[in-house]
């Protein structure tokens, strides 16, 4: 099931491998017909597989991309693992790893898909700061 993002990682072809997370997310989810997650999909998410992804983008980023690289700067800022609504240690998060620029929120077209983005960039933000108190307790 990850042969394709863990060749994707192992080239540096961080979009692609960015998309493809995305779309294993969705699919392990049975989402890909609405191309988006409820909560109750981030809060059920498969722990095992979540970790799966986690670990190949930690391994072929040098431990400068990740779910659980992201969890840390969620934890540092302050961020809790309770699924309340966040909308502080979100935007903090989004300024931390570059997802906001000025106090604006970047397009996905906008972000850096190289090892020249912040630690934390990737994989890229499609949620909300509740969701990933949630996803972040799954790892």
């Amino acid at each position: 099931m990850f042969q394709n993002l863990e060749t994707l990682l192992k080239a540096g072809k961080w979009r692609n491998a960015d998309l493809e997370t995305w779309n294993l997310m969705l699919k392990l989810t049975k989402r890909e017909q609405e191309g988006w997650l409820r909560l109750e999909d981030v809060k059920n998410f498969p722990r095992q597989e979540l970790r799966k992804m986690d670990q190949l983008w930690v391994k072929y980023s040098n431990g400068k991309f990740g779910f659980s690289v992201q969890k840390q700067i969620w934890l540092e800022l302050g961020g809790k693992l309770d699924g309340e609504y966040d909308w502080n240690t979100f935007t903090k998060l989004g300024d931390r790893v570059g997802w906001r620029k000025n106090g604006d929120w970047l397009s996905y077209n906008s972000y850096t898909f190289s090892t020249n983005a912040l630690s934390g960039h990737l994989p890229a933000d499609r949620m909300v700061g509740s969701d990933y108190s949630f996803l972040f307790s799954r790892l």
